[in-house]
């Protein structure tokens, strides 16, 4: 796993040992990134279910202007801050500890231009619970015009709208696929 361009192009990442995360692949991220590139530049990027947060390193190498990482599995975080400490990232980011419907319900007035959330496919149910805050209870945390994209199986079929959310692209790629919402009326 490897940061595929900008600033930190090419330098190597380390993952969670385990099965318990599955970092999004080299090939899908950059898909992502091309999609978001107009979207990139002094961003505030959120990276849900961050794991050893190679999507927002990525957003950071690309220009982001600032990422927060939310995650809690304590392997997950690990790896996470010892990517950043080998990157010699020491600005420009913020690492939240815990689950992610409680931070977006008390997301202490941040907004986001760009969300990203790739749940474990064993929890399935997250899909739902963090659409569903995003389009509904805790829509303040997207800026205008923001996007939220949702990293799942490709079997996998999300729904077209949750509350305020509509789907406005979707991205198979082999097993995966990347769905793409914008706020209706943003």
């Amino acid at each position: 796993m490897r940061i595929i361009a900008g600033t930190y192009r090419s330098r190597v990442l380390a993952a969670p040992p385990g099965m318990a995360t599955r970092p999004t692949s080299d090939r899908l991220r950059e898909t992502l990134f091309n999609v978001l590139a107009p979207r990139m530049e002094s961003a505030a990027f959120l990276d849900l279910y961050a794991g050893s947060g190679a999507v927002g390193l990525e957003a950071l190498s690309r220009g982001a202007g600032s990422v927060t990482f939310v995650e809690r599995a304590q392997p997950a975080l690990k790896a996470l801050r010892a990517n950043l400490a080998a990157l010699g990232i020491a600005s420009g980011f913020r690492v939240q500890a815990g689950s992610i419907a409680p931070f977006l319900r008390n997301s202490g007035g941040n907004v986001f231009d760009v969300v990203f959330l790739d749940p474990p496919y064993d929890a399935e149910t997250e899909y739902e619970t963090v659409l569903g805050l995003l389009g509904g209870a805790a829509a303040g945390a997207l800026a205008p015009g923001a996007v939220v994209v949702a990293e799942h199986r490709r079997k996998r079929r999300l729904e077209d709208a949750y509350g305020t959310l509509m789907r406005s692209r979707l991205l198979e790629q082999g097993d995966a696929a990347l769905s793409f919402y914008a706020g209706s009326g943003r």
